[in-house]
């Protein structure tokens, strides 16, 4: 007799069925939710440079090429043009003041000079006489009054013993009378002298001094002219040593043309091109160094030159102390021109991802080595060794600094084994 077999609901086919469309699908939602999609790319770990983020002391400046100057220099320009007849001294010779250089031949500007010096002295000697004869006419009034009193006294006396005899009627009237006359008109031309005395004192005092006057400004001019004539020879302005100069006897130089120059013994000063992009953030009195030797010298902005050529703008440094031995004029040095102190700061090393990322992000390694991955950063200040970190990264992690050229835009660096 049949028997009715009853059909299994769960089969080992449809189970296995059922579970690879079960795998399938979370597959699919894998692939859909939860798969890692972010770019990669495989890597030699060897071939990058990883270094650590720390917290240490940071200070904040920029390396700046500076020439070495003498601190004060005098330019020696030729007051007045000619040929190069002589040259006493050459280029690097130390000179005292007043030393004489070179002398320059210019046979217009002799002739002009005898020319006016003759005229003047001319004028100046018939001033002179002028004067001399005022002295004189001076005495002359004086003379002349000496004698009026002189002749006062005697026809005064004439007069008084004229009228005493008159009076007792030993003289005729007319005897009397001619005495009188000749005592009044003495009297008058006494008070005419005075008077014309008077008046010439007056005048020769003005006369005298216009004449001092125009002889001392014709003994200036006759000064300036033979100071003129001396600077044919081109003399040192100050002690110091000559440098610049390459003169050659029998050239012709023009009026203010430039000789050379004087570089005094007082110290030095550098001369640095600065980025225009810092110009709001240099000042005078900004802090600056430089290593020579085994040692580090101290400097400070003194100048600033505002005009900005070529993308940068100049300013002057002066040392705070004594200069290094040894360093030269025209030399160069790299200097640091510091923006701040040290202070806290989380850093790392300067690096080419710089040049790929503008400082936005880095690539961090993770913890396992395994790999590293792309994360935000925000970098403030930067000096030749390290940058700032001000977000985005804690002491203790590790960071690729190396160049980002060959990485693209990838997310995730895996280190291959």
């Amino acid at each position: 007799m049949d028997r009715i077999i009853e059909k299994k609901k769960w089969t080992t086919k449809k189970i296995l069925t059922i579970a690879a469309i079960s795998i399938f699908g979370i597959f699919i939602l894998y692939l859909l939710f939860f798969r890692d999609k972010s770019s990669r790319l495989y890597v030699n770990r060897n071939q990058l440079t990883i270094v650590d983020v720390k917290k240490d002391k940071f200070k904040e400046f920029i390396p700046v090429d500076a020439v070495v100057y003498p601190k004060t220099t005098v330019y020696i320009d030729a007051v007045q043009g000619g040929v190069v007849e002589n040259v006493y001294v050459e280029d690097g010779d130390f000179l005292q003041q007043g030393d004489t250089i070179l002398k320059l031949l210019n046979t217009q500007m002799e002739l002009n000079y005898m020319e006016q010096e003759t005229r003047m002295l001319g004028e100046m000697n018939r001033l002179q006489t002028n004067r001399l004869n005022l002295e004189q006419n001076k005495f002359q009034r004086q003379k002349e009054i000496v004698q009026l009193n002189y002749e006062i006294d005697r026809v005064k006396r004439d007069f008084e013993r004229k009228k005493k005899l008159y009076n007792d009627k030993v003289i005729p009237e007319k005897e009397f009378e001619d005495a009188t006359r000749d005592y009044q008109f003495t009297l008058k031309q006494l008070d005419i002298s005075l008077k014309l005395q008077k008046l010439d004192s007056l005048a020769t005092v003005e006369q005298i001094k216009d004449i001092r006057t125009s002889l001392d400004r014709m003994n200036d001019n006759l000064h300036l002219l033979r100071k003129n004539m001396e600077n044919a020879y081109v003399k040192a302005p100050t002690d110091g040593v000559l440098s610049s100069f390459d003169v050659e006897i029998g050239e012709t130089k023009s009026t203010g043309q430039h000789l050379g120059q004087i570089d005094k013994e007082d110290g030095f000063k550098l001369e640095a091109n600065i980025d225009e992009r810092y110009i709001s953030r240099v000042y005078v009195g900004q802090p600056a160094e430089f290593d020579f030797g085994s040692k580090t010298f101290k400097l400070f902005i003194n100048k600033i030159y505002t005009d900005v050529t070529n993308g940068s703008f100049q300013v002057d440094l002066l040392f705070e102390d004594e200069a290094p031995d040894h360093i030269k004029r025209g030399q160069t040095l790299q200097i640091k021109l510091i923006f701040s102190g040290e202070q806290d700061a989380i850093i790392i090393k300067r690096g080419g991802f710089f040049q790929e990322t503008g400082g936005n992000w880095i690539y961090v390694v993770d913890p396992s080595g395994e790999f590293a991955s792309k994360r935000s950063i925000r970098i403030n200040r930067q000096n030749t060794n390290y940058y700032e970190v001000m977000e985005g990264l804690q002491p203790g992690e590790e960071v690729i600094v190396s160049s980002y050229d060959t990485f693209g835009d990838k997310d995730k660096l895996i280190f291959k084994n």
